[in-house]
Order: C-alpha cells, then structure tokens, then sequence
C-alpha cells in the first residue's frame, strides 16, 4: 500500500489529502501536527492545528498570481489559477454558508494615491474570519470520514529522507511520499533539514515591520476602491521595499501570535455585524534584501521588541491598545516612542516611519490617531530548489516541499501548492499501476516455463536453454 504521510495540518497538507481523497486514492494518508484539531482547538490558538495560521484566523483568499508567492514560477499563469480555483471552491464546499462568500475586483487606481504609493489591485475571495472555524470542522469531519489519520498535539523531531522515516516523541512513520507542509512555528526545523541534507537553496529576503491600527474612516475612500488594499514603496538602491499586508476593515481585530517564544502581532476581520468596531488594521512589512542569514537576523530582531514576554505598542496620540473579538485586551507592553524599533533594526525602521508619514499626507483626517504593535514578522529560511513539476526536492524526489516551507505567503498559494503535489502523487500511481499491469500480462512462453526459468525477474537458466527460446521468439 501506498503511503503518503504529510507533516503540517495547515492549508497546504489539508488541501493536498483533500485532492487525494476527491480522487479515489487507495494508500493511506497520514497528518501530524503540533496543535489541535478544529473541535479542540482554541480560537486564540492562531499558530498551529487544523488549517494552520491562516485558515483559522484569516477569511481572505488572494486571488492573483503575483500575490502570495510565486506559484505561477512553478506552474504558469494558467496552471495557477486552476489550482486556485480548486482552493477556493474546498473554501466554498465546507462553508456553512457558501452563498456569502464574495469576490471584489477592484480595477481603476485612484489617483490621490500616486504622489506617494503604489497600489497593487487584485481581486479576493472574502471567507469570512468568522466562519473559519466551522468550515475547518467540516473539512475535518470529511478528511476522517474518508480514512485520513490524523496525529495531534505531535512534533516532529527528525525525519530521514534516505530511510524514508519520521519521528516524533512516542513513535515514527514510514512514508513512501512525504508532503512537508510546516508552516511558521516549524520554519526552523526546514531550515534544520536544509542544513543537515546540504540541500541546494535559494536565499530568502528578511520580511519584519509592524500592525498598524487606525480608526477605519480615516481610510474609507480607499476601502471604497479596494477592500484588501496593497500600497507599496520601493527603494530599489537600498534593497528595501514596503507594502501594506492582510488589510482588516469593519470588525477588524489586531491578534498575538506566538512564535519561537516570541509575539509578534497580525490581524484577522469578522463579518458578523455583532463584532463590528469600525476600525482598520494592516501590516507595513519591509522586504530587506542582502541580508546575510536572514532568518536568524529576523529572530535576533524580533527578540529585542519583547517586554516580559509579549510584543510592544506605541501610540503618538495615546490610543490604547484596542480589545480582541473575544474582549481581551491584545497582549503588548505599551511604550512612549520608538526606539525600540530602531534599536532592533537599525535605520530600517526610518522607512517604516516614513511610510506611516506618507499614510498621514494621503489621508489627511488621520493625523497622530494610530497605534502600531511591534513586530510583524513573517520568517522566510532560505528557500530549498525543488522540481518545478511536482515541489519535490532535487535530491529526493519523494519528498515535497510545500506552504511557508517552500515561500508561500498566502492561502490560496499554500493550498495550491499542496493541490499540484496530489496531482502528481496520483498521476505517479496511475503509471505505477499501468507498469504492474503491463508486467502482470503473460509472455510468449508457458507459465510452466516462466516458473522453472526466472526467479524474482531475474533468469535461472543453466542449461542456457531458455535463453535459445526467447532467441526463437525474437
């Protein structure tokens, strides 16, 4: 039997079983994951279990090829967004609501933009933050229902790839096709696998910067034009850009995430009206490139912006920290200025405020009425090369990697991603099947002959006289 074993429940792993059960794979399947299924799983847990980071906490499905990672680098454009679309319809599918989930497709740049940003349009499938967790116990109930075994509240400590062998605390796996889907807290241990097998890899930018959180009328004539709004800054001389990330409007909530020990901070929207606070919330994440080991550089950075174990908040006007959707302050320690920031990453922080200054020239209400948390952090280790085909690693073709481990930066990209994976385990078995089918076929000789004569494959012929048979045949 066939034996896939896939380590990471995020979106990526949840998609790539998903495809394998639609298709009628006989082998079995296999998920381990550090956090909890959707029935346990706490709603402030937003880092690890069933759907990962994103699909627990997240409702917004990008839905463009230059968004999110490079997919379409891969598979082409085209490839791309059917592989998408096959995301976003399983987003639909366990939906208790299927009928509320939206596109926008902003299309016309609005010009008060220009003088100071860039604004990148593109459309997004709006989930609904609100509805994450009931989907995920959808999805979940189905992936059991049909055979999926899923480990929980399991780490995996080392994995094999010349054993084909994983293991964690109380047991191990033997696989014959391994999907590597960890996503942010597991990183690290990509980057350990990286290292220890000598894998080629391709160098990765640093990606830190802030949440900033601003009452939402500041910011309407924009969410009017584009919901989930990117502006961005260049600075092509100096290795830095910036963009705005994961836009929340309406019920927009700043959430703590919990990483390597650390917090950093992100944001997720509600649609329910009842969680409606008016407010807006975005990352201004700062791309810094040439930086060497930029994964540890990220760690050291983010280390420096904690306060007895959680993250910072500034605010020039003295907002307080806003409140969860669960009426819990966000875990921060509030400071008076920014040295901090300056004191983590050096003058970088000089364009996260000139950002935040811009922001201020091209929303003229907005003026000193912000807060930001501090950081935002998004740890990309260096980037192992795979085959374009199927994600699978160079030097071991059964073994994919696949979500944060191979760079994706979104939902729809890692469940993409995981999509292409089955695609190629399934079309793999089909000519598997085909040869065993083909080899299973009688040859010219008598079956009497074949027994007397070959053994495992291989010709058990003294006497030479088969071998003048098999002349005959030719």
């Amino acid at each position: 039997m066939t034996k896939v074993v896939i380590v990471g429940a995020g979106v990526a792993g949840v998609n790539a079983a998903t495809k394998l059960v639609d298709e009628g794979f006989d082998g079995q399947i296999t998920i381990i994951d550090m956090g909890l299924d959707p029935y346990r799983r706490p709603a402030a847990d937003v880092m690890r279990g069933f759907l990962g980071a994103g699909g627990w906490s997240d409702g917004k499905l990008t839905y463009h090829t230059s968004i999110g990672g490079q997919l379409s680098k891969y598979t082409g454009d085209k490839k791309a967004m059917e592989l998408m679309d096959q995301v976003i319809n399983n987003f639909k599918r366990f939906h208790p609501k299927p009928e509320e989930v939206q596109c926008s497709n902003p299309v016309a740049e609005p010009e008060f933009i220009k003088p100071h940003f860039g604004l990148r349009l593109f459309p997004v499938w709006h989930v609904g933050t609100d509805y994450l967790h009931e989907i995920g116990k959808n999805w979940y109930d189905f992936l059991v229902d049909n055979g999926v075994e899923f480990k929980w509240e399991t780490k995996v400590t080392d994995i094999d790839f010349d054993k084909r062998i994983v293991t964690y605390k109380d047991g191990w796996e033997d696989y014959n096709t391994l999907i590597f889907g960890v996503g942010k807290s597991g990183i690290d241990f990509g980057k350990q696998l990286a290292e220890e097998y000598k894998l080629p890899t391709e160098p990765k930018s640093v990606q830190i910067g802030v949440r900033f959180e601003a009452p939402q009328k500041h910011f309407q004539k924009l969410i009017d034009v584009s919901y989930d709004f990117k502006l961005y800054q260049k600075f092509e001389e100096k290795g830095v850009s910036l963009r705005s990330f994961c836009t929340n409007n309406n019920a927009a909530y700043v959430a703590a995430e919990h990483t390597y020990g650390d917090v950093s901070y992100n944001g997720h929207a509600k649609k329910d009206e009842a969680y409606r606070n008016d407010m807006t919330n975005f990352g201004i994440l700062m791309e810094i490139r040439g930086i060497d080991k930029p994964f540890d550089w990220s760690r050291k950075a983010v280390d420096k912006l904690q306060h007895k174990g959680v993250g910072m908040f500034y605010s020039p006007s003295q907002r307080v920290p806003s409140k969860t959707s669960e009426g819990d302050y966000v875990e921060c320690h509030v400071v008076d200025n920014i040295d901090i920031l300056y004191d983590a990453i050096g003058d970088y922080a000089t364009h996260i405020e000139d950002f935040i200054n811009d922001l201020e020239k091209v929303f003229p209400t907005l003026g000193k009425d912000w807060g930001i948390y501090m950081p935002e952090v998004k740890y990309l280790s260096p980037e192992p090369l795979v085959n374009y085909k199927d994600l699978s690693l160079t030097r071991f073709p059964n073994v994919h990697f696949v979500g944060d481990a191979l760079s994706a930066r979104g939902i729809t990209v890692s469940g993409a991603q995981g999509t292409l994976v089955a695609e190629q385990i399934l079309i793999l078995k089909d000519d598997i099947n085909d040869f065993l089918e083909w080899a299973d076929e009688p040859g010219p000789w008598s079956e009497e002959d074949d027994k007397i004569y070959t053994v495992g494959g291989l010709t058990n012929d003294k006497e030479r006289s088969f071998m003048e048979f098999v002349k005959k045949q030719k």
